[in-house]
């Protein structure tokens, strides 16, 4: 099997997960050349993780003759800059979260990519959580019917490095943070050949004396009628929560991929880290088996480099990455608007969503809205006649 030499970008908590997926669970590519913006990070990365070069040097990190991939896990006014340097240098590319800090620059990244032929994928990690997976396969096979409403939500305490906090470093708040995940998410429960249409947005600075916004809430409608919201805060308090809720025609998912897992623990005493985002050491704790495993790192590397050794596009390219970013300009725009507002985006999709539209059943010459079975061994109906539109209701004794 194929191995990969890899220059990383960026030594921070983003760089750290991503090295121990690499080091660990796909151990054959390995990270050879390492970039921070200080030597001596450099360094002591390096030495932390057995890299062979490390630099503080961008461009000769990325043109480094010994790898053939440039992984970047920097701040995200730094993406433009790493990904047209990688692709000039014809490396594959796979990019942190989120892909721009507007749907501009996401376009920027995603032509240069294009023009130069090489590999790119968008790393999206939440989407390729084991729970995610799982519950994909299970839409897709149909269990629940037509998908009607997707909610995804992650919030915690807020970002551990200062950059998160500066709107114009990172492009914004909570929403660019956060709500790059939660929309990925949204979209593939939803069908990614579904055009998002319109948001309404709801965001402001409840808490941290900052410019960006630290609470947001969204409503993203789609083509084919399905509605996706988005709930994002940076002042939750009592550890980061993720959960995912998917609603359909005849069924319901509902994911909680981290402050609940099966593990729950009490001590007095205090035992040292726990889970990102964990506010304390003491108390009932939720610690996290396996935190790469669980938020979807091992999976979406094996994507990744399976997708790059097999010539095929991943499951979260550049592109995905560029829709985001259009949804969340838009986020962006209706929270100052307060009304919805379109989703401005180059629609490369050539197979339109069917409309949710459901035949009723008909029951007498009338459609069948609801039935239920009662106390008493009965059988309620509620009915619509088709010509008039008006509701009826008939009870039938089972017994």
């Amino acid at each position: 099997m194929k191995s990969h030499s890899i220059t990383l970008l960026g030594t921070g908590l983003i760089g750290m997960f991503y090295a121990m997926t690499l080091h660990g669970h796909r151990g054959r590519d390995r990270i050879t050349t390492v970039y921070s913006r200080t030597r001596e990070r450099a360094e002591a990365f390096a030495a932390q993780w057995g890299i062979t070069r490390a630099t503080n040097d961008l461009k000769a990190a990325i043109e480094d003759p010994e790898t053939d991939t440039v992984i970047i896990g920097l701040p995200n006014d730094q993406h433009v800059q790493a990904v047209e340097r990688a692709a000039a240098a014809g490396k594959a590319v796979l990019c942190t979260k989120p892909l721009g800090r507007t749907a501009a620059e996401a376009r920027q990244m995603l032509e240069a990519v294009e023009r130069s032929g090489v590999f790119a994928g968008y790393l999206e990690d939440l989407v390729y959580t084991p729970k995610t997976l799982k519950a994909l396969e299970s839409v897709k096979a149909g269990a629940l019917g037509d998908v009607l409403w997707v909610r995804s939500r992650e919030t915690h305490p807020g970002p551990h490095s200062a950059w998160f906090w500066d709107a114009h470093v990172a492009g914004g708040g909570a929403i660019i943070d956060l709500g790059c995940h939660c929309a990925e998410i949204i979209r593939n429960f939803v069908g990614k050949n579904n055009r998002p249409l319109e948001v309404m947005c709801w965001a402001d600075t409840l808490v941290h004396p900052i410019a960006a916004e630290d609470n947001a809430i969204a409503l993203i409608r789609f083509e084919n009628g399905t509605i996706g919201q988005f709930e994002v805060s940076w002042t939750f308090r009592g550890g980061m929560d993720l959960r995912d809720e998917v609603a359909g025609t005849n069924g319901t998912i509902w994911l909680n991929h981290f402050l609940r897992t099966g593990f729950e623990m009490f001590t007095a005493a205090g035992g040292g880290y726990v889970a990102e985002k964990a506010e304390t050491e003491t108390g009932w704790l939720f610690p996290v088996g396996d935190e790469v495993h669980e938020l979807g790192y091992n999976h979406m590397f094996t994507d990744m480099f399976e997708a790059m050794d097999s010539n095929r596009a991943p499951m979260e390219t550049f592109y995905d990455g560029y829709v985001v970013n259009a949804i969340l300009d838009a986020a962006y725009r209706s929270a100052r608007s307060r009304r919805w507002e379109a989703v401005e985006v180059e629609w490369r999709a050539t197979e339109p969503m069917k409309p949710l539209r459901r035949v009723a059943q008909e029951i007498d010459g009338y459609a069948l809205v609801k039935e239920e079975r009662m106390h008493g061994n009965k059988l309620k109906q509620i009915l619509s006649d088709k010509a008039t539109g008006r509701i009826i209701e008939r009870v039938i004794d089972l017994q």
